[in-house]
């Protein structure tokens, strides 16, 4: 059974990512407060869960929790900031999307959440000066392999890998041949190979090494 709380503060958020990795989408980000009595014998980091199981306990996590939130960031906002600066402003937006604001938060990995506050950038959102004070007023533990050790983070990463699959599904239908439906974007050799064939989409990071060879790729007409 994994741990129930960190800081012994009552509104404690767990947060987490999904997508870091991904040649294409997004990368998706969640944050779940959950009361103190919450448990579940099947939640766990959602990497070690099946897709069944995942997405029965995605409705189990969103009943219960005191409050949860969820935010993509897109690729051209990945490509301009990079991955893991991305990775991290997802979950501060999470942070103050949340219904309760928390008294202290848990992390998912090493890296402190209030690392690179209010980056200038020209795609998504834009942190006022009032959300960075409050987000840097919010005490907060970066715990590694946090998703196996903390219920909330493990919530957290349920939600964002659901909700990412949800999305990849979604955009599957538009450009079929890559077959993110399968693999979500991920970099398998049918993916790259779909690259090289076809050439990156809109939805394609291009700041990442899309192909292992450096060939010239020419835009997916759009």
């Amino acid at each position: 059974m994994l741990q129930k709380n960190f800081s012994g503060f009552v509104f404690e958020t767990g947060t987490d990512e999904a997508g870091r990795g991904c040649l294409a989408g997004p990368v998706t980000a969640a944050a779940v407060i959950l009361p103190a009595d919450f448990e579940h014998s099947f939640l766990n980091d959602s990497k070690q869960l099946s897709e069944k199981i995942r997405e029965s306990l995605k409705p189990i996590i969103e009943e219960n929790a005191i409050c949860f939130a969820v935010t993509h960031l897109h690729p051209e906002e990945i490509d301009e900031i990079n991955i893991l600066n991305a990775s991290m402003k997802g979950m501060q937006e999470c942070i103050l999307k949340l219904n309760q604001t928390p008294e202290f938060i848990i992390v998912d990995g090493n890296r402190s959440l209030n690392a690179k506050l209010g980056l200038k950038n020209t795609f998504g959102k834009q942190f006022s000066t009032t959300e960075i004070e409050l987000l840097k007023s919010i005490p907060n533990q970066s715990i590694i392999k946090g998703d196996s050790k903390f219920l909330s983070i493990a919530a957290a990463s349920v939600l964002a890998k659901t909700y990412r699959d949800e999305y990849m599904d979604k955009i599957h239908e538009e450009f079929p041949m890559y077959n993110w439906k399968k693999n979500k974007g991920y970099p398998t050799k049918e993916h790259r190979e779909a690259i090289k064939k076809y050439g990156p989409t809109k939805y394609h990071r291009m700041s990442f090494r899309l192909l292992p060879e450096q060939l010239e790729l020419d835009f997916f007409d759009q």
